[in-house]
């Protein structure tokens, strides 16, 4: 598959294409998922909000460690996959996937008490709203957590800079302080890991 046909891909999946493209996502993408997941901190009575779930592969991880999940996803066939995959955890009402994009969530204020988000903030229109958003929908002390690879690395990949937007740990860490979140961090498991996270507590 050509670079520009993935980089749409991964942007915005439809179709088979999308399919193996989150699928090739998933596979490649095992360790930053996990240690996503773990910073997270999830609890048993936590309400977690997953932004831009893909493949969809840490959704039956956030089922498992919290009460409620709900997933948002600007791609129509993602919501509709995931939807039809966890059925039975929606008609139970500890589920619920929707169309939205992260500068304008779906979502009703100081609802969730974690929001998490891997490999998306290169097609966020603007750090600053989607962050704004995140911080609206998570409730006083919720956590956030954000997994991407950093520019640097990201221009090595040559990805079209129409759809890819790099981004600093920098840029990241100012919108999340922007917003109304303390002490944002970068987080990794070690100085050689190419990934790493940025996290954050809602004042």
């Amino acid at each position: 598959m050509a670079p520009r046909f993935i980089a749409k891909q991964l942007s915005w999946p439809t179709g088979i294409g999308g399919w193996l493209v989150r699928a090739g996502m998933n596979r490649g993408n095992a360790r930053l998922n996990g240690y996503a997941l773990n910073e997270l901190q999830l609890v048993p009575e936590d309400r977690a909000v997953e932004v831009g779930f893909g493949g969809a592969v840490l959704l039956p991880q956030l089922l498992r460690g919290a009460a409620f999940v709900c997933g948002v996803d600007r791609s129509q066939d993602v919501v509709n996959a995931a939807s039809h995959r966890f059925a039975d955890a929606v008609r139970a009402g500890r589920a619920e996937f929707r169309v939205g994009l992260v500068e304008d969530l779906p979502l009703p204020d100081s609802t969730f008490d974690k929001a998490l988000s891997v490999h998306t903030v290169y097609f966020w229109q603007s750090l600053r709203a989607g962050s704004a958003e995140l911080a609206r929908v998570l409730k006083p002390g919720g956590r956030v957590v954000l997994g991407f690879l950093p520019k640097a690395h990201m221009d090595r990949m040559n990805m079209p800079a129409d759809i890819f937007t790099p981004r600093e740990p920098d840029e990241v860490i100012a919108a999340l302080r922007d917003a109304g979140f303390s002490d944002p961090e970068v987080r990794r498991p070690s100085t050689e890991t190419a990934w790493l996270l940025v996290t954050g507590k809602r004042r």
